[in-house]
């Protein structure tokens, strides 16, 4: 008897469970939904069909580890799980690309501290990752990017201020264990005699060419807030059934789907001319082709190719392969006293091209020339070149000049008189990356006046600074025409969406780069997808991690043919001969030297 009215009791009980979430319901309508159209997999349309009922995925489990990056360096990777439907189940994950700001000249101890420190900073982020920021996201809705990127950048700034702490209360104790110095009486100042001349006052010549601004110092373990802010971002694009470069567009406009995407046009590395190399050349750091926009991207690949394997062949028979008939010539003409052309070394830089070095600007460019003739093509018509420059790699600050060729020396003015030089003589180069310091304010104003309306002028060093930019509502930044920004470090995804808005308000172009140290992870190239992007500088065509990005670009670009919705580029360069500012409102972060 009791067991009897136990079934019964527990029978009104589930059916009164059932009933309050309308489960006869939805059963009733599922059945009647799907009988007229007899599905194959019954049961398969029927989870199907619940599942829109189900709770939305919640974030259960973060996981940080060590992994190599591209050049064998440690870097963070972070992976997302998330409670979908009763279970656990991991998502996705991300690599997040590590960035150097060690010159190519740097000491040895210099590099060895850099790499200590760089790992250093890998084993706190995985701590953070594993510790509290696993704690602090758990329970929260994959697609919920705001509040994510809210939490984390919460979480940094109480590690920045605690770091301050520590440093404040060292330096305290340093202070009360050294001694006070001795108190000197004060020099007596020699008074004028009466009648006698004035004394003479020493004047300390000021170098005109300002110092280089220290770089943003980076607190350790930063990598883990941008690392789980891009995978939060994946596993909402996992999760909502949509590319990654559609969730990131949506983030960016408010939800509403864009009817039509323009893909970036690629910045692809050709040459890498290292500046410590024995030519004299040091102007140049990456030469890079930009196909024409009427061009499909794989069209354009195509056409960069075959221009890569006309320069790998004539570097070669400049006296590159031993033995060779140009090899031979080469000593010819050196037994005879007669310059011989230099010796290009044929290997792959970490940006995936060629490593070559020249004796003067003109030597390079016309062999760009000749190349793209050989094979029925004209630079300034079928293609273009972008030059980086790096400038800040160039500064002499003993001679106050930047060191152009070997022993060749021009102020920041004959800086900007040799670039209008060289557009008005080579007009197929678009790009000029870094042709100045940024501490040259008043040169990069002369030179965007004087060139923006047929070049673009861009800034690369403000990549390592995104976070400040975007906190600096007030940034001006009219004297370039835009910026390389580098998911590094803390850079939240949030953060990306808000500045690139910014700039799109300022007429700027925004170019989403490569950081040094890549891994196969392609999140980049759908973040310049979504974010509107007009460049993406992802370096050669060569090394995996690098051609792992131009396939995705490649796969984006099919999809969205396929649908319909992909809108052709368009490039217009900037006129600032009209447009003038005072110095003081010019950001400190911007324009900016080369950090890659």
């Amino acid at each position: 008897m009791e067991a009897g009215e136990r079934r019964g009791r527990l029978r009104r009980e589930a059916a009164e469970y059932y009933r309050g979430h309308r489960v006869p319901e939805r059963m009733e309508e599922a059945l009647n939904t799907l009988f007229p159209l007899c599905p194959g997999d019954l049961y398969g349309e029927l989870a199907n069909y619940f599942s829109k009922f189900s709770k939305a995925p919640v974030i259960c489990k973060l996981v940080g580890r060590k992994v190599l990056d591209g050049v064998g360096q440690p870097t963070l990777e972070v992976e997302i799980y998330c409670t979908v439907k009763n279970y656990e189940k991991r998502i996705c994950s991300t690599i997040i690309a590590s960035h150097s700001q060690i010159p190519e000249n740097a000491l040895p101890e210099t590099i060895e501290a850099d790499e200590k420190e760089r790992k250093d900073s890998v084993h706190t982020a995985v701590e953070w990752v594993n510790e509290s920021l696993n704690t602090m996201l758990r329970d929260l809705e994959s697609t919920d990017q705001c509040q994510a990127d809210k939490i984390l950048g919460e979480y940094f700034a109480n590690k920045v201020e605690e770091r301050r702490e520590i440093q404040r209360r060292e330096e305290e104790e340093a202070a009360k264990l050294t001694p006070a110095p001795a108190s000197c009486p004060p020099t007596p100042i020699p008074k004028q005699k009466k009648g006698g001349r004035p004394v003479k006052k020493v004047l300390v010549e000021e170098n005109p060419i300002p110092p280089a601004e220290p770089a943003e110092p980076v607190l350790c373990g930063s990598l883990a807030i941008g690392g789980t802010s891009l995978a939060i971002a994946k596993a909402g694009a996992t999760i909502s059934c949509v590319p990654l470069y559609l969730y990131i567009a949506l983030l960016k406009h408010n939800q509403e789907s864009p009817k039509e995407m323009t893909l970036p046009l690629p910045m692809v590395t050709l040459l890498s001319c290292e500046k410590n190399l024995p030519t004299k050349l040091k102007l140049v750091k990456e030469v890079m082709l930009i196909p024409p926009v009427e061009l499909s991207l794989k069209q354009g690949i195509e056409r960069i190719q075959d221009i890569q394997k006309e320069m790998t062949r004539l570097l070669e028979s400049s006296g590159k392969l031993p033995g060779s008939q140009a090899d031979s010539k080469k000593g010819k003409a050196q037994s005879s006293g007669k310059k011989a052309p230099p010796v290009p070394l044929k290997r792959i830089s970490h940006l995936g091209c060629l490593i070559t070095g020249y004796d003067n600007l003109e030597q390079l460019l016309l062999l760009m020339q000749t190349a793209c003739k050989n094979i029925g093509l004209e630079l300034g018509t079928d293609m273009y070149l972008a030059i980086n420059c790096a400038a800040h790699e160039l500064m002499d600050y003993d001679k106050g000049k930047y060191e152009i060729l070997t022993g060749s020396f021009k102020s920041p003015d004959e800086m900007v008189a040799m670039y209008v030089e060289m557009i008005n003589n080579f007009p197929f180069i678009m790009a000029l990356i870094d042709p100045l310091r940024k501490e040259d304010r008043e040169q990069w104003r002369s030179l965007c006046c004087a060139l923006g309306s047929k070049c673009y002028l861009i800034a690369e060093d403000a990549a390592t600074q995104i976070p400040k930019l975007k906190a600096e509502q007030n940034m001006n930044i009219a004297m370039c025409s835009g910026v390389v920004l580098k998911y590094i470090n803390h850079t939240k995804v949030s953060d990306l969406i808000e500045l690139t808005g910014i700039l799109d308000g300022q007429r700027h172009i925004t170019i989403l780069g490569s950081p040094d140290g890549e891994s196969l992870d392609e999140s980049l190239v759908d973040l310049a997808v979504g974010l509107g992007a007009r460049f993406l500088k992802l370096g050669g065509l060569s090394r995996g991690e690098r051609v792992a990005k131009y396939n995705r670009l490649l796969a984006i670009e099919e999809e969205l043919a396929a649908h319909g919705t992909l809108r052709e580029a368009k490039l217009e360069f900037i006129d600032f001969a009209g447009e003038s500012q005072p110095e003081e409102q010019l950001p400190d972060v911007l324009p900016a030297p080369e950090q890659d």
